[in-house]
């Protein structure tokens, strides 16, 4: 087997793993999903893989790394609108929307998996099951878009910031990449400034405040919740709107996803 085909097998593995999350599937379903036609690239950190305006035919699967999705304004600001971990698809509404209006990046160095718009349609049709999957994909995208709406525009800047940082933390739990308190959050202060609406300055000190307040600890990626609950409430984060299937439990007081 070559390694494409091993990457290959890695976005199919990633992309069953997130809708599990979410939705009841059964062994057919995902067998089904393993035999797409999935095709895969390496692109390095802050590489536009999607460009807005571009017509495109097939959906993304990030298989490993961080990226984003971001508008840029015409004074040469950025505003960063979503962030995703491994087993999201991205831009999943270009099945109906083909020109995309918005820009989809790598933060990091990440893998990619690119599945043509024709096979998940052929699938949708064949496996009901994953074609409610997909859907829910999209509205639980949806929803996630409506939180980060409430926190720009009535969350104080460390109390965004702390709902984003939960957030984050939940995700990445999720597909396996925070096992423990201390995960990997490969984000820049610049990133984290343009997803919420702050200047870096100010992301700097609501950091380093968190730090004093012995919330949590953040060296270079590697960030350390030391106190779940505490971040919670600073973040008035209530997970319920990512809708998960699958309980989660975050810090040692136990905080639960359902």
């Amino acid at each position: 087997m070559t390694e494409g085909n091993f990457m290959a097998d890695d976005a199919r593995r990633a992309l069953v793993r997130r809708l599990d999350l979410v939705a009841d599937l059964d062994d057919a379903d995902r067998a089904a999903i393993t035999k797409l036609p999935i095709t895969t690239k390496e692109v390095e950190a802050d590489v536009d893989i999607v460009r807005e305006g571009d017509d495109v035919n097939q959906c993304c699967v990030l298989v490993d790394g961080f990226t984003c999705r971001y508008r840029d304004i015409r004074d040469g600001k950025r505003q960063i609108i979503a962030f995703h971990v491994p087993g999201d698809i991205p831009d999943l509404h270009s099945l109906h929307i083909h020109r995309m209006d918005h820009n989809f990046a790598s933060t990091t160095r990440s893998r990619i998996g690119f599945i043509p718009h024709d096979a998940i349609w052929e699938l949708c049709i064949s496996r009901p099951n994953v074609a409610a999957a997909l859907w829910l994909e999209t509205l639980i995208d949806g929803a996630i878009f409506r939180e980060w709406m409430v926190g720009l525009g009535r969350r104080t800047g460390k109390s965004r910031t702390a709902h984003l940082l939960c957030e984050l933390a939940v995700r990445l739990r999720a597909v396996g990449l925070a096992p423990s308190d201390v995960f990997h959050l490969p984000l820049t202060q610049h990133e984290l400034a343009d997803a919420l609406g702050l200047t870096v300055v100010t992301v700097n000190r609501v950091l380093q405040e968190f730090k004093q307040e012995g919330l949590l600890d953040r060296e270079r990626a590697r960030l350390t919740i030391k106190n779940w609950p505490a971040l919670a409430r600073a973040g008035d984060f209530d997970p319920n709107y990512l809708h998960m299937r699958v309980p989660i439990t975050m810090g040692a007081q136990s905080m639960s996803v359902d």
